[in-house]
């Protein structure tokens, strides 16, 4: 293969330098440039070297012995978005000279900052066929068992508890989870067809905070200042969490407009509910611009860097959006 992960690479049409991260097929790779983790085609990338060699200036000799510069530390990277999840992984054999699917390996995926502990159950037709009970640290994932695909059709049931550990103030949280015949066909399809290796389903984003019971002391309302009237004040529109930049989630007649009257629509919604999050001091906002042919990303890449709110952000692989959306971390 051209490339493996750790190599320098230059983005032909940008000129900037980065490094891979992940290799995802032979036409594909992963490449972190500027704090920014994103995929790219190989014919769209190069090795920096020429460029280095061109750009070279002439040194003066020096009699010292050259430093070696010093490892950085890479810190492991959510391969998800920010939640916990059940990720499961097709095992494929060969029969009459065509790949079906064997069994399926299951996984259990901790992407929060926090140790859970974990209760889980899996029931086929009202009986138990698989439990287990453990902890999981932070950004830490277990593996769980197998289970045949004859079993996956006949929909079975994963009960599942998790809470985390270190915080009484949050709520257990739990459920169960079910995957119709159909919806596991699609994700087998979607599987083979992109080369993922998996598909996963959220089970919590986050803990939600505990209920505090309501105090019985009543208290008198603060009487508003003079200037603080009706007439001088305005309700400010709520922020999005998620936001979908797709043209139909935007206008009721996208056959009306041209590519650059859509493309600046777009980009006029995510200035909006940036600045909407930024006023309502959101930590986090998923924007979702799809893949295509990247342009929509571009753009929406190049406004949060220039926006100095936006403390980070990154377009990695989810199983809820793939490679479509970006997530951002505002400044707090």
């Amino acid at each position: 293969m051209k490339f493996t992960i750790g190599d320098k690479i230059l983005l032909r049409r940008t000129g900037e330098e980065g490094h891979v991260v992940a290799i995802l097929d032979k036409q594909m790779i992963e490449v972190e440039v500027g704090r920014v983790v994103f995929p790219v085609y190989i014919d769209d990338i190069d090795h920096p070297y020429l460029k280095w060699f061109t750009e070279k200036k002439p040194q003066k000799k020096s009699a010292a012995l050259p430093q070696l510069p010093v490892e950085k530390i890479i810190e492991r990277k959510p391969k998800l978005a920010r939640g916990i999840y059940l990720s499961f992984v097709p095992v494929f054999k060969t029969e009459e000279m065509e790949e079906v699917v064997d069994f399926i390996k299951i996984y259990l995926l901790n992407e929060l900052p926090v140790d859970i502990k974990f209760a889980y159950d899996v029931q086929i037709n009202n009986k138990s066929t698989f439990k287990h009970e453990g902890s999981l640290h932070s950004f830490g994932n277990i593996y769980m068992h197998n289970i045949s695909y004859n079993d996956m059709n006949d929909q079975p049931r994963f009960h599942w508890k998790v809470r985390d550990v270190g915080n009484d103030k949050k709520e257990m949280a739990e459920n169960v989870l079910r995957i119709r015949p159909a919806k596991l066909f699609e994700h087998i399809n979607n599987v083979m067809l992109n080369s993922e290796p998996s598909f996963s389903y959220m089970l919590i984003e986050d803990f939600a905070v505990k209920k505090m019971p309501e105090p019985k002391e009543t208290f008198e309302p603060k009487m508003l200042p003079d200037y603080a009237t009706a007439s001088n004040t305005r309700t400010i529109e709520p922020a999005k969490y998620e936001l979908d930049l797709h043209i139909e989630q935007l206008v009721k007649n996208a056959k009306a407009l041209n590519t650059d009257e859509i493309l600046k629509k777009q980009l006029d919604t995510l200035e909006k509910y940036l600045h909407l999050a930024i006023v309502h001091h959101q930590e986090r906002m998923i924007v979702i611009h799809g893949l295509g042919k990247g342009k929509l990303r571009e753009e929406v890449h190049a406004i949060l860097k220039k926006t100095p709110e936006v403390k980070r952000f990154k377009n990695e692989w989810s199983g809820k959006y793939g490679f479509g959306a970006t997530e951002i971390h505002f400044r707090r």
